[in-house]
């Protein structure tokens, strides 16, 4: 292979030198230039893809939180649903519990009934997660309870603890949902 000598010419006025071989490549002198542009392009589509990406991402995020008050608004209207349909069978059971009191005389069946009614309500909520607090004889706990009034204890051990229990309290899942309202000792 024979190497060809590339001559060179000087443009006036200027350090480019260009090649004047017709067999040189002739995009020599074209690849600053079209460096920028493809520099250039390439910014812009970069842009062009970053727009998308935000717009898409914009419309995500409001088809997401759209969606997610919807799911919200659903769950705060079907909250309780699960507990009323537990104790749909307790209402049941009072139904026929009425209609016992209705024709039966005897009041010893009647009382085992409804305790058997009041039991079952018990049971029920306590598989959905309620649990009685237990008050009385200790220590009162403004956490837990309110004081309803104080009265004099009946003897030194009761200081400041709970004598009586008005209402009570509950909690739901280990969560306190209802204080209990008490008579503390003083």
């Amino acid at each position: 292979m024979e190497e060809k000598e590339v001559q060179q010419t000087e443009i006036a006025d200027s350090n480019v030198t260009m090649p004047t071989d017709e067999n040189a490549a002739g995009d020599t002198l074209l690849q600053e230039p079209v460096a920028e542009i493809s520099e250039l392009e390439k910014l812009k589509n970069e842009l062009a893809e970053q727009k998308d990406k935000y717009i898409r991402l914009m419309a995500e995020f409001e088809n997401f939180r759209r969606r997610t008050s919807k799911e919200r608004l659903e769950l705060i209207q079907t909250a309780g649903k699960d507990v009323i349909i537990s104790l749909l069978e307790v209402i049941d059971d009072c139904d026929r519990a009425e209609k016992q009191l209705q024709t039966n005389v005897d009041i010893d069946v009647q009382k085992e009934g409804i305790q058997l009614v009041f039991n079952k309500i018990r049971s029920t909520l306590q598989n959905r997660g309620l649990k009685a607090m237990e008050s009385i004889h200790t220590v009162f706990d403004v956490e837990k309870h309110e004081a309803i009034t104080e009265v004099p204890a009946p003897n030194h051990k009761l200081k400041g603890k709970v004598i009586d229990e008005i209402q009570k309290g509950y909690y739901l899942n280990d969560k306190l949902i209802r204080f209990a309202k008490v008579v503390v000792g003083k």
